[in-house]
């Protein structure tokens, strides 16, 4: 099996233009005679299921962020001067245009006793969304039933108590100091967003992924311990993720830091189908040998450092066939062009055919 590889914009290539993520602009790309649909080959990778092609979202994924704190961030991206917002639980943030992302607001907190969370902390009523407006509209204006809807669905469990202490000094003593009053947040945190999904669930019942955010360490080591994780984080996360995977939902886990420790219990306990993590402080294709059958990759390009300028042609096509060689193996992959990294349309272009075309061989032939 040889698939075609075109020249940038070659005159009869078969090309689609498709929209840049946070961005109204549009590129061109290599369009493909498919054998089976984008969202069933998605579907395959994450279950490693005999799929036929390694995913990119420029093709093959739309994003999607209904409520939360990730709305309220899109709502500021852009803005030229550093803004302060709130989202869903009053936690207090200011999007600092210098570090490109929201920080939670200094010196202000919902709480700074963990074990009055009861009285402090006000849970969003759900009941009184109109989920149901929103979704139509999604439907009728922006959803894309040709590609796999990857949901993000916001802060978890520790993000969560870091947001409403105001910050990680005290949210990480009140788990060292007050292990039974996390405990119970956690757990009344993972009943509200198990309710929260299943309303989503409800009326967006064509999701294929949906990525939680939970960063559990810096690029030096974790935050906690592993017996922190065992006995206040890990049970909620599992029983969160648990519920998602029962609708037939793909986890994409993103947990920046250097959370080398906690891999056991994220392989053997969590199990994501796909990992958002640090590559400069986490070594992928080490961690695909020792866990690729319990541990999937939302990856970039190995080799290819983000701030440099796009690598020759040549150069990028082989950076492409050894990250799908290192990652791609069994499926559990896909690799985020147009997220941050590539800089011009005519890379995107070759690393768009290069990946959907070595791959499909690969793939072929594990079959």
């Amino acid at each position: 099996m040889n698939l075609p590889r075109y020249d940038y914009l070659q005159v009869g290539a078969p090309t689609k233009k498709v929209k840049m993520r946070h961005s109204n602009s549009e590129i061109s790309l290599p369009e493909f005679d498919r054998p089976v649909s984008i969202v069933e080959n998605f579907k395959r990778v994450a279950q490693r299921d005999k799929p036929y092609w390694v995913p990119n979202p420029l093709t093959d994924i739309q994003y999607f962020s209904p409520t939360d704190h990730i709305s309220a961030v899109l709502a500021v991206m852009g803005c030229k001067e550093d803004t302060r917002f709130q989202d869903w639980f009053g936690a207090d943030w200011t999007f600092v245009v210098s570090a490109g992302g929201p920080m939670l607001t200094p010196e202000i907190q919902i709480m700074d006793d963990v074990t009055q969370w009861e009285k402090k902390v006000k849970f969003p009523d759900i009941n009184k969304w109109d989920f149901k407006t929103k979704a139509d509209d999604f439907v009728k204006n922006t959803y894309d039933p040709e590609k796999a809807l990857c949901m993000d669905i916001g802060l978890g469990c520790t993000e969560r108590l870091v947001s409403v202490m105001g910050g990680y000094t005290d949210s990480m003593l009140a788990l060292a100091m007050e292990p039974e009053a996390c405990a119970d947040f956690f757990q009344a945190f993972t009943d509200w967003q198990i309710a929260h999904f299943d309303k989503l669930f409800e009326h967006y019942p064509y999701i294929s992924m949906l990525t939680y955010h939970d960063d559990w360490g810096n690029e030096k080591d974790t935050f906690f311990s592993p017996a922190m994780l065992e006995n206040m984080v890990l049970p909620q996360t599992k029983r969160f993720f648990d519920h998602v995977k029962s609708k037939g939902i793909a986890i994409e886990f993103h947990n920046c830091g250097n959370i080398s420790r906690f891999l056991p219990q994220i392989a053997n306990e969590l199990s994501p189908e796909f990992m958002q993590i640090q590559r400069r402080v986490l070594d992928f294709p080490a961690i695909k040998l020792q866990y690729g059958d319990k541990l999937g990759f939302c990856g970039g390009i190995e080799g290819f450092n983000v701030n440099s300028d796009d690598p020759p042609k040549d150069e990028l096509i082989e950076m492409v066939r050894n990250t799908v060689d290192a990652l791609g193996k069994g499926g559990g992959l896909y690799i985020g062009l147009g997220m941050g990294g590539l800089k011009t349309p005519e890379a995107l272009w070759y690393a768009t055919n290069e990946l959907y075309a070595y791959s499909s061989e690969m793939y072929a032939k594990e079959r």
